[in-house]
């Protein structure tokens, strides 16, 4: 699918509102054209960009909500509007079409592919670096694994232990070495 009202060279410029009223405007051209494309009343999704994390984008069913990663956004324009905003939308469609099924099953495979006219991926390729967490080192027999702040603080807590999945002995956290 060709992109709609896309900035070419000065997309370098937009500020963050600039690029997030570009995905709402993208938002609604796909909601338009899958209404069109599947003669169907598709009602416009409330709009957030508050996704955190290395999630590109997540599609509320229930709520009927789009949120979208600002952080991504930023590094990864095009790809949202190309890639990011169909595949989200596909979501809300399959959900208003046929309630709740596989999220990258076959009905929403088909209505990328149909309205589109993209072969849906289920995960992004884009640069996570800026969004990731702080990790934590834990080691087993096997040596050392990285474990993320929140299953660092589960331990932490006494919550939880995780076992490694080649030795199954329970990981440990390896204090860093001050130099």
């Amino acid at each position: 699918m060709k992109p709609l009202n896309t900035p070419s060279s000065h997309q370098n410029q937009l500020n963050q509102s600039d690029l997030q009223a570009h995905v709402v405007n993208r938002v609604h051209a796909c909601v338009q054209l899958a209404s069109r494309s599947l003669s169907v009343d598709l009602a416009l999704p409330t709009i957030t960009f508050n996704q955190r994390g290395k999630i590109a984008g997540c599609a509320r069913l229930q709520t009927n909500e789009l949120r979208f990663n600002p952080v991504l956004l930023a590094d990864n324009y095009q790809a949202f509007i190309d890639e990011v905003v169909p595949h989200e939308v596909s979501h809300l469609v399959a959900y208003a079409l046929y309630g709740r099924v596989k999220p990258h099953g076959k009905e929403w495979q088909a209505i990328m592919r149909q309205v589109f006219g993209l072969n849906g991926h289920t995960y992004h390729k884009m640069d996570v670096t800026k969004v990731s967490g702080k990790r934590f080192t834990y080691q087993c027999l096997c040596g050392d694994i990285e474990l993320s702040i929140r299953r660092h603080n589960k331990v932490l807590r006494q919550q939880q232990q995780y076992i490694c999945r080649q030795c199954h002995k329970v990981l440990s956290f390896k204090q860093p070495t001050s130099v």
